[in-house]
């Protein structure tokens, strides 16, 4: 399984999201501070959404200590690019758990300090608000809406 999450991240790195997401299960279930929780056809097309957002601009995915075993794994992986809103440079370092199931990645879980992201992402306003549940509600708010407009814009289900 640890080839599977590889392939995963490696995909990641070359904003290949049809193949990542080729990784998941259908009934996948994904969650991380910024979206909340994602489910199914959701949490394939966040990965659609994200790629083809950072197409052409200073993207890149590190993977490490990828560990598994026939049934979970976790791995580290780092993400740096610029922040779009606010053209700030972002390094999130993130752990991640997986559950599998029928050769595929069935749970995903990301977990990152959001107030580092905040803090990077935004400056002073996420060094101020990045912490709180406030800004946690309100940015898987954003991100959720923005997913839904992708998700109609390219007529993907739901």
């Amino acid at each position: 399984m640890s080839d599977l999450i590889f392939k995963f991240y490696d995909s990641f790195n070359n904003l290949d999201a049809k193949k990542m997401v080729s990784y998941y299960h259908d009934d996948i279930i994904f969650q991380d501070p910024a979206f909340g929780i994602l489910k199914g056809e959701r949490a394939k097309a966040m990965w659609l959404m994200l790629c083809e957002s950072q197409k052409g601009k200073d993207f890149t995915v590190t993977f490490s200590d990828i560990k598994t075993d026939a049934n979970k794994g976790s791995a580290h992986w780092e993400a740096m690019y610029t922040f779009s809103k606010t053209g700030r440079k972002v390094h999130n370092k993130i752990d991640a758990e997986f559950e599998f199931k029928d050769g595929l990645i069935i749970k995903h879980t990301d977990n990152f300090d959001l107030h580092k992201w905040a803090k990077q992402a935004m400056g002073f306003k996420g060094l101020l608000l990045g912490g709180t549940k406030f800004f946690r509600t309100k940015l898987q708010s954003q991100t959720n809406y923005l997913l839904d407009k992708y998700m109609a814009e390219k007529k993907l289900p739901k």
